[in-house]
């Protein structure tokens, strides 16, 4: 059995999937199983993720699935579906055209171990559509709760490592809303359980032009509908909760 499941939701990432899979290839830690769940593509990702199913298996790696996603849409039930497949201790998210550091299963799950950790995340760097760093580098705090993460969106889905030896699966599952992911960790922090960063920028963010996240009106309402109908805040602290989203939110940029 691996150790490590990591999970791929594909949705038209035929530009970046190849580098993205390379960088889960190539890690240090090799005790890992790939499970992309493809989206309803319409471009050649799926062709391309069974060529290099093919390439690797030549080179002896059995554990790297394609799934498809079925009659459902979207990331959450993408990723939903390859936590219930994983086979894996450990449950680590990976956006389709983000990139690992070769060093990031190896760091994340020593120091996942040595802290009895739950759920951890890490630190991160920006990179262009091509995958070139930008030089900008997403500094993590070593510990969030629930109360931490309404005001400071640090935790990045490409960064997440769950332990489903210590946390129930269905506790995971991300929910149908708009920025599921947040909503997810919330949920997981709601309980009691805390996230603890790893402040070294393993994850390479890339960030193209077409992504959800690079159009700020629409993160900014859908923070707000976080706040208000799915943790059903009061407007005064939803509003004080905004304040400080939006801070972080521009310092992680500048």
């Amino acid at each position: 059995m691996p150790t490590v499941s990591v999970i791929i939701p594909v949705h038209n990432a035929g530009k970046f999937i190849f580098d993205t899979m390379t960088s889960v290839a190539g890690q240090e830690f090799s005790d890992w199983e790939m499970i992309l769940v493809d989206d309803h593509s319409e471009d050649d990702s799926v062709k391309i993720i069974n060529d290099f199913i093919d390439i690797r298996k030549g080179k002896g790696d059995q554990e790297i699935r394609l799934l498809s996603s079925g009659d459902k849409y979207g990331a959450a039930n993408a990723r939903n579906m390859g936590i219930d497949a994983a086979k894996g201790r450990y449950i680590a998210f990976l956006d389709a055209d983000d990139m690992w550091e070769p060093e990031k299963l190896r760091e994340q799950i020593e120091f996942q171990e040595k802290i009895g950790a739950e759920f951890t995340f890490t630190g991160y760097e920006f990179a262009d559509e091509k995958g070139v760093s930008i030089d900008r580098i997403v500094r993590v705090p070593f510990h969030m709760r629930y109360k931490d993460a309404l005001k400071n969106t640090t935790i990045f889905t490409s960064t997440v490592m769950f332990d489903s030896e210590k946390l129930p699966r269905e506790l995971m599952y991300m929910p149908d809303v708009p920025s599921e992911d947040t909503a997810c960790w919330w949920k997981v922090m709601k309980t009691g359980i805390p996230a603890w960063g790893l402040n070294r920028p393993l994850t390479i963010y890339r960030r193209s032009g077409g992504t959800l996240s690079s159009n700020k009106l629409t993160a900014i309402k859908r923070i707000w509908n976080l706040y208000r109908n799915v943790e059903h805040l009061g407007l005064i602290r939803s509003a004080w909760c905004f304040v400080f989203y939006a801070f972080h939110a521009v310092m992680r940029r500048i």
